[in-house]
């Protein structure tokens, strides 16, 4: 029988962005293509002091507000969750427009370990370019 979802939140702040464009459009225009590198601090109901991210970026346009595009990515969180300890990867994918950012993420399966083995769940974050903490609704089930 499937456990009952919890529900956590919390929020995180990104330390380091390193971010490098690897395939501009034709003409250097847009779409282009890039990839950061990121370094994250959670806490809250997710608690990692530094996770490794890794994002997968498309450009493909630009407001008078900022850029548009999409993102994918994985992040690898160490640290714990309501107090469990281990370590987990979640899979994300997002949209900006202009100065907003919105993104869903997901444990992919099998990649808890420690007291998180058998962690599955989602969540997702809606923020502002700029904001310093984002927060964050995650919930998760613990099999």
């Amino acid at each position: 029988m499937p456990s009952t979802p919890l529900t956590t939140n919390g929020s995180f702040t990104y330390a380091q962005w390193e971010e490098k464009t690897i395939g501009p459009g034709p003409d250097d225009r847009l779409p282009r293509l890039a990839h950061a590198t990121v370094t994250n601090g959670f806490s809250g109901g997710i608690e990692a002091d530094s996770t490794l991210c890794e994002y997968s970026i498309v450009y493909t346009g630009e407001g008078e507000s900022g850029p548009f595009g999409t993102f994918t990515g994985l992040e690898l969180l160490s640290g714990s969750v309501d107090g469990r300890e281990g370590t987990f990867v979640v899979e994300e994918r997002g949209h900006f427009e202009g100065t907003t950012v919105r993104c869903e993420f997901e444990v992919v399966a099998g990649s808890a370990t420690g007291r998180l083995t058998g962690l599955g769940g989602s969540g997702s974050f809606t923020t502002e370019r700029g904001t310093r903490a984002i927060p964050y609704t995650f919930a998760y089930t613990l099999d």
